[in-house]
């Protein structure tokens, strides 16, 4: 019987050569082996017939001296490394897994869903998730393999140009018979001892595993859920081959949002299995992240969605704000808190979403309302802070938005009739922001003002804006002195002349906030 030559994958050059002499060297290699095996000094590279499997397991000499792949019936003689597999959490699984627990953040050496690779990296590739052993796995690459050249095979025999606009073709008649007799013989429904079998695993892994999918579909059906797992598998490995997906990286460098592809500036606490992509594809209306543009794609052929879930509290123009109760719409705020992550450094809120009132600024067009910014606020909060985080997406940055927001969140306080202030920290942009539309603020109320006495509790009754800030701000602008025991209040009128100067050149924008076009009271409770 000729000898059986195999070589492993991801193995250096000399192991070609050492393949085409082992022959020389066989009784050489065999002599010495129990010196080796003592001495430990190295592996042979020689192949090793195996009686009992019938199979040929390659060793390579590597620094940790571990087997890449060997059947799962004959015991390895180097020492195996394994990591566990990642949950769909991307925590390790529990005691109650049979799988190994030594590193959470390691590579598998062990043959993935693909059945090609010996390593994998992701939860997606990996056999015992879907499972699956190693040696099925194989056997399902083959069979794929052997499809996918018939496939060619038969399309190379018909001249797909000349038949697009004619009939089926006799074989593609033929697979679709033998495609709909698979789906009539599949089961009416699962019987009691499957049901309990199902639900044994489910409680036995948890989300560990996958659950169990035989009979809930046809066998085709199955099996090509299989094959499209496979192959998105197979994809994730092209992309980390290539760089663009990083081991161990847990950080997100760029959004496909809308019309728009966005660098991110922070992490954000998205699941392992998303944030290890690098790349994340968002629903710019229902806030839902995917791993791929074939997906987005197809969500957004089927979403609903046109604008932020809750009440239109305010509307002119283009310009429409949202009031979003976090408990009503709970994961729609969570998904926000996410997606602000990504521009804010500052930020601590993700998931405990219930207890704040989300203000959302959209831009309506004809394909509907797009996110603009937002803000939250507490329900109730005991420091009268009238915003608890803001952002304007990076998009509409330096175009006037920003400082809507911040009219909009004191617009409402004046409503309530309180004094608001926004929660620190803030972060560098809402710092330069909240300057700005302080200093702004001020210099308007000082242009209006034809008295001779001033107060900062009836500029800061009138404004709705913290004495606290004001103070700040005059003292910035060196509008505050003391003298002879008292602070006042100087009405510098260059730098209200240049305000106003700003204001004439500007004109009219539409960036700014029309208080008669807001309809809304405040919520109970507040």
């Amino acid at each position: 019987m000729p000898r059986r030559k195999r070589t492993a994958a991801g193995s250096s050059s000399d192991g070609t050569a050492d393949s085409d002499d082992s022959g020389d060297h066989e009784k050489t290699d065999s002599s010495h082996s129990e010196a080796n095996q003592r001495n430990n000094t190295r592996l042979t590279r020689a192949s090793l017939r195996l009686s009992q499997s019938s199979q040929v397991t390659v060793c390579i000499k590597i620094p940790t001296a571990r087997l890449l792949y060997a059947p799962p019936d004959v015991k390895q003689a180097a020492e195996r490394d394994e990591s566990p597999p990642r949950t769909p959490t991307g925590n390790a699984p529990s005691s109650e897994s049979d799988i190994d627990t030594s590193s959470p953040n390691a590579s598998h050496d062990e043959s993935g869903l693909i059945g090609k690779n010996n390593r994998h990296f992701a939860i997606s590739g990996c056999p015992l998730y879907h499972n699956l052993s190693a040696d099925e796995c194989k056997v399902k690459a083959i069979e794929r393999e052997k499809q996918e050249e018939e496939r060619s095979q038969g399309q190379n025999e018909e001249n797909r140009h000349a038949t697009r606009h004619q009939a089926p073709t006799q074989r593609q008649v033929r697979y679709k018979e033998k495609v709909i007799e698979m789906r009539k013989r599949r089961d009416s429904g699962l019987t009691k001892d499957q049901k309990e079998k199902y639900m044994e695993h489910r409680q036995t892994h948890g989300t560990t595993r996958e659950p169990l999918l035989e009979n809930i579909t046809s066998d085709y059906d199955l099996e090509l859920f299989r094959k499209a797992q496979a192959r998105a598998a197979e994809d994730l490995e092209k992309l980390r081959l290539q760089g663009q997906i990083t081991e161990g990286s847990n950080m997100i460098k760029t959004i496909l949002f809308g019309r728009y592809e966005l660098d991110t500036w922070y992490h954000s606490p998205y699941p392992e299995e998303y944030a290890r992509l690098g790349r994340l594809y968002i629903c710019e209306f229902c806030l839902k992240y995917m791993k791929s543009q074939t997906i987005l794609r197809r969500h957004m052929a089927k979403c609903v969605w046109k604008h932020p879930p809750g009440d239109e509290v305010y509307r002119k123009g283009a310009i429409s704000v949202f009031e979003v109760d976090g408990k009503k719409n709970k994961i729609y705020c969570q998904n926000l808190c996410l997606l602000a992550k990504l521009f804010l450094d500052h930020k601590t809120l993700y998931y405990d979403v219930e207890p704040f009132l989300f203000y959302v600024m959209t831009e309506a067009d004809n394909t509907g309302c797009h996110l603009v910014g937002y803000f939250s606020k507490e329900k109730n909060s005991f420091l009268n802070y009238n915003v608890s985080c803001i952002l304007t997406m990076p998009q509409y940055m330096r175009q006037g938005y920003g400082k809507m927001l911040i009219d909009f969140s004191y617009l409402l306080s004046k409503v309530e009739e309180r004094v608001g202030s926004p929660e620190r920290p803030l972060s560098d942009l809402g710092l330069i922001s909240y300057r700005s539309y302080w200093k702004e603020v001020l210099l308007r109320y000082m242009y209006n003002f034809k008295g001779k006495e001033i107060s900062i509790k009836e500029i800061s009754q009138e404004t709705a804006v913290n004495p606290v800030d004001i103070v700040s701000t005059l003292q910035s602008l060196q509008m505050l002195k003391y003298w002879k025991g008292k602070h006042l209040v100087l009405k510098r009128q260059d730098l209200i002349d240049e305000w106003k100067a700003k204001e004439t050149k500007r004109g009219n924008n539409n960036k700014t906030i029309d208080p008669s076009s807001l309809k809304w009271t405040p919520p109970k409770g507040t």
